[in-house]
């Protein structure tokens, strides 16, 4: 049951410290005193009868529990808050748009999961999904076109400006058709045999793929088409003896419901993080609060 004496001010309080790192820069930005915000903090953890927070000469941190509570707060918070701005502007009756970048294979799997859970907490709010290349993505969030890139990590030249919060790992998957003669004798050597779908040399898993190809003594694919178009990829292998080396999320469905097949390689070594990439400048929206800890629900809910 959830304890009346928890006020907005426990959790604001709560949720800039531990944003922020420090007691002092919180207290500045919600415009308090430091003994003021110690004092509020201390209450909270009185309330919730746990220690949520460690204070000392060497900084501020967050315990364990702390780190548990700081994902709830953020989401109550950030709900909260829009429902009071949703009021005070008469926003109810309009719709507010949240533009959300995401690469193809976190729009396949993540994100249709996230937008539905989302929609039950903020009806207001219209989602714009926008796919593609993450270097394309990461540009239009710079520019002030997306709010936020869900995808993953680029290059450290194509992240200044930006922050980066890692949410899963994701490794690379090479898959054919349903009958595709490399199913029966799997072998990388063999890839060059046949018609070899590659990500284009802008995708943030090329590099991965070409690390693949020479870890197993391929040095050139003569028969290859460069896209990481999914409709078109998808289309392609299942109707030719094509191999396609994708980002294994655009094809878990395909792979689930038997569509498509996965040749046995090792891919561990291909596993790269994905996560949400916002602008570093700015405060968040409570939508862009709000799909955030969504999201984090829901790719937690996944590995498990």
């Amino acid at each position: 049951m959830l304890d009346s004496r928890i006020r907005i001010r426990h959790l604001s309080a709560f949720i800039e410290a531990s944003r922020r790192k420090s007691l002092s820069r919180a207290a500045t930005a919600l415009r308090l005193t430091q003994p003021a915000i110690s004092k509020t903090l201390a209450e909270l953890e009185d309330i919730v009868g746990t220690r949520l927070m460690n204070r000392s000469r060497a900084g501020f941190s967050l315990t364990v529990a702390g780190e548990m509570f700081l994902h709830y707060a953020l989401t109550s918070h950030a709900a909260l808050k829009q429902g009071l701005d949703a009021l005070a502007r008469g926003r109810l009756t309009e719709s507010a748009e949240l533009a959300i970048g995401a690469l193809p294979s976190v729009a396949a799997r993540v994100i249709p999961q996230a937008v539905a859970r989302f929609r039950t907490l903020d009806g207001a709010t219209v989602p714009r999904i926008v796919t593609g290349p993450n270097g394309y993505l990461l540009d239009q969030l710079r520019a002030g076109a997306l709010d936020l890139v869900v995808g993953r990590l680029g290059e450290p030249e194509a992240m200044k400006g930006l922050s980066f919060a890692q949410l899963y790992s994701e490794r690379i998957a090479i898959v054919v058709r349903l009958g595709h003669p490399l199913l029966a004798a799997p072998d990388p050597a063999r890839l060059p045999e046949f018609p070899v779908l590659l990500p284009d040399r802008g995708a943030a898993i090329r590099p991965l793929a070409e690390r693949f190809l020479i870890a197993n003594g391929i040095g050139d694919l003569p028969d290859r088409i460069e896209t990481v178009a999914d409709g078109f990829g998808r289309a392609f292998t299942r109707t030719s003896d094509a191999v396609w080396i994708i980002s294994r999320g655009v094809v878990a469905l395909d792979l689930a419901e038997g569509a498509l097949a996965e040749l046995p390689f090792a891919m561990a070594d291909t596993s790269g993080p994905v996560g949400l990439t916002l602008r570093a400048d700015g405060g968040p929206s409570p939508p862009l609060l709000l799909f955030s800890a969504t999201l984090r629900e829901v790719t937690a809910a996944l590995a498990d």
